[in-house]
């Protein structure tokens, strides 16, 4: 029941009852509504700028679990980088280096992945550098996995290979040792038979008589067979893959032709002293990757432990060459 309010008429003396207009009854209204809404607009605004929800509580609690999970695998991340480290070194210097294959040269393994754009989509957020981060480290590590992988592919043939690569690698004396006379010089400066001046030898000369046979060193296919050398004479050069090459000087004779494939042991012409040279002798080189070796390292399948021993001895000491 709504209350009567009554003022009293001091020229009737009397109480009059008092009529509010609806005009007025309605501006009322609506100025409570509009002081409500406005306490209500300020307390809500105060509330979201200053008051977390309990959904709000929430998804900041999952988002420091999934910064403290970032960080962890950032750091897991780290480990496996130093484990695939690990396995990239063996692989060059162990692995590769026992089928004398080439190493995977860094600039290739820790080559750069992506550009800027790629990254674009991650950017503008509160944690975009570490989001960024780990994404960079995540594609560094599956390119290099990927690198690994083809190079283990690789080393895999070449262990299926092992066979013809070890029948194929320069392994024996050119000349028996029973027909041998002796290594009259080696690999290294030496003095020049003819103009008796200090030279650079790059290869052994085994001596021995005119007619003496010439074996291959290894397996491979005959590349040269002919006297056109620089000092030569009639010579051979072999090219046993692998990067390998042995060339033999100063033949007699050639007993075969450019294009023949020979196995380890083959004959391939005899003994002789054509081109430029003082006396019967084989000149032997041993090329690897287009650069001469010493031929003496290469003899581990025809002599015993003391007779290398000797023929280093001898190969060593300072003399003078037969070409």
């Amino acid at each position: 029941m709504s209350k009567i309010n009554y003022k009293f008429n001091s020229k009737s003396l009397s109480f009059e009852k008092i009529t509010v207009p609806l005009r007025s009854r309605v501006g009322q209204v609506l100025s409570y509504l509009a002081t409500g809404l406005v306490f209500a607009t300020l307390t809500i605004i105060i509330a979201y700028k200053y008051l977390d929800s309990p959904k709000e509580k929430q998804l900041q609690r999952e988002i420091s679990e999934l910064t403290l999970q970032y960080e962890l695998l950032n750091n897991r991340m780290g480990q496996v980088t130093q484990v695939l480290g690990d396995i990239q070194e063996r692989d060059n210097n162990v692995y590769r280096t026992i089928f004398e294959a080439e190493p995977i040269p860094a600039s290739i393994r820790q080559a750069g992945y992506g550009g800027v754009d790629r990254y674009k989509a991650l950017q503008g957020y509160n944690n975009s550098d570490l989001i960024v981060e780990t994404t960079k480290r995540l594609d560094m590590i599956s390119k290099q996995l990927y690198i690994q992988s083809k190079s283990f592919d690789e080393v895999v043939n070449m262990v299926k290979n092992k066979a013809i690569l070890l029948a194929s690698i320069p392994a024996i004396q050119p000349i028996a040792n029973k027909d041998l006379k002796h290594v009259p010089s080696g690999y290294g400066w030496r003095t020049d038979p003819i103009y008796k001046t200090p030279e650079f030898h790059p290869g052994l000369d085994f001596t021995a008589n005119t007619g003496t046979e010439i074996y291959a060193t290894g397996d491979g296919v005959v590349q040269t067979a002919d006297a056109e050398g620089q000092g030569y004479g009639n010579h051979v050069v072999i090219n046993h893959g692998y990067g390998y090459l042995t060339l033999y000087g100063h033949m007699s004779r050639i007993a075969v032709s450019a294009g023949k494939r020979v196995k380890r042991g083959e004959l391939i012409g005899f003994v002789g002293s054509t081109g430029r040279s003082t006396g019967p002798h084989v000149h032997y080189e041993v090329i690897k990757n287009g650069e001469k070796v010493n031929p003496i390292n290469f003899f581990f399948n025809d002599l015993t432990p003391a007779q290398y021993q000797q023929m280093i001895d001898l190969a060593s000491k300072t003399s003078q060459s037969f070409d």
